[in-house]
C-alpha cells in the first residue's frame, strides 16, 4: 500500500485506527477455546467487526510464533483474510545484518502479504535497508517506546555532533529519528512512538514532520488519543493509532465481536472529530 492509498483510506473512513491482533488463546472467550481453529476463528470475527471503523491491522508475531508451525499458519491465514483495503503490519521488531534482514523482508513481504514490518534500528542502516527496497512496502522503525526500559537507552542524553561542532545534548531517540529519516522517505518509512510519551510528540514532529507515526499504547496502556491527535497529527494525518486489548478483549462472552465493533466505532467517532 502506498502513502497516497493509506491517506485515501484515512480520509474515506475518517479514521486512523489500527487494530492490534495480539491474540492470546488464554484470553479469548471461553466458548471459542475448545474450537479446533480457535485463534483463526477469533481473528476473523474481530477483523469483520472492526473493518468499517479502522484502516489497519497489526499482527504481533510473537503470539503466533509461540505456537510453532501452527501459529505461523494461523498468522498467514489471518493476514490473507484481511482485505487489501487495509494496511497490514507485521509487528515483528526484526533487524539484523544485511543478508539476514533480507531474508526477514522476504518472509513478510513475499511469503506473506504484509505491507509493513516493525524494525529495530540498533544495528544500523544495513539492518534496515532491505525492508526499504520493496515498492509499496514500509519499514516502521522503533523510535520512542512506552515501556519502562525506554529509560535505559532511548531517553539517555548524548552529545550531538555536526562535524566537529558540538551542539546541545540530545536524547538517543532523537539521534535515531534524525539518522534513520535519511535512509528512507515519508513514502516508505514510519516510526513507532508510544502513546504514553505524549510530552515528546511536539519535539518529535519538529524532527520528522512528514513521516507517519505508528502509536501503540492507547486504551489498556493509558495513552490519550486526544493528546496524540492534537500534538502529532500533520497535514496528511500522519498517524496510525493502535488499540489492541481495548478492542479485541472488549468482552469475554459470546458477544465479543459486537463489543469489539462498538469500541472500534467509538475510536472512529473520536478520530473523526480530530480530522475535521
Amino acid at each position: 500500500m502506498t502513502r497516497q492509498q493509506l491517506i485515501e483510506q484515512i480520509n474515506q473512513k475518517q479514521s486512523y485506527l489500527c487494530v492490534g491482533l495480539d491474540t492470546d488463546l488464554t484470553k479469548i472467550p471461553k466458548h471459542l477455546q475448545s474450537h479446533p481453529d480457535a485463534m483463526f476463528e477469533f481473528n476473523k470475527a474481530i477483523i469483520d467487526a472492526a473493518l468499517p471503523h479502522c484502516v489497519s491491522y497489526k499482527i504481533n508475531t510473537a503470539f503466533y510464533e509461540a505456537m510453532g508451525v501452527k501459529g505461523w499458519e494461523v498468522m498467514e491465514r489471518t493476514v490473507n483474510y484481511i482485505p487489501d483495503t487495509h494496511f497490514k503490519i507485521a509487528d515483528a521488531k526484526r533487524g539484523d545484518i544485511g543478508n539476514t534482514s533480507t531474508q526477514y523482508a522476504r518472509a513478510f513481504f513475499e511469503a506473506m502479504n504484509f505491507d509493513a514490518v516493525t524494525v529495530a534500528p540498533y544495528m544500523g542502516e544495513d539492518s534496515v535497508r532491505p525492508f526499504l527496497e520493496y515498492e509499496g512496502k514500509w519499514a516502521i522503525v522503533l523510535g520512542l517506546t512506552s515501556n519502562k526500559g525506554a529509560n535505559d537507552f532511548e531517553l539517555k542524553q548524548l552529545l550531538s555532533e555536526n562535524g566537529e561542532t558540538y551542539l546541545r545534548a540530545e536524547f538517543l531517540y532523537e539521534r535515531v529519528l534524525r539518522t534513520v529519516a535519511k535512509w528512507g522517505t515519508p513514502d516508505n518509512l514510519m516510526f513507532v512512538v508510544g502513546a504514553t510519551q505524549a510530552e515528546e510528540f511536539v519535539n518529535i514532529r519538529s524532527i520528522i514532520p512528514d513521516h507517519f507515526l505508528l502509536v501503540p499504547g492507547v486504551g489498556a496502556q493509558g495513552g490519550s488519543l486526544k493528546d496524540i491527535s492534537e500534538k502529532a497529527m500533520n497535514d496528511d494525518c500522519g498517524l496510525l493509532v493502535n488499540a489492541s486489548r481495548a478492542v479485541i478483549y472488549a468482552s469475554g462472552r459470546e458477544d465479543f465481536a459486537t463489543e469489539a465493533k462498538a469500541i472500534a466505532e467509538q475510536y472512529q467517532f473520536e478520530m473523526k472529530s480530530y480530522l475535521s
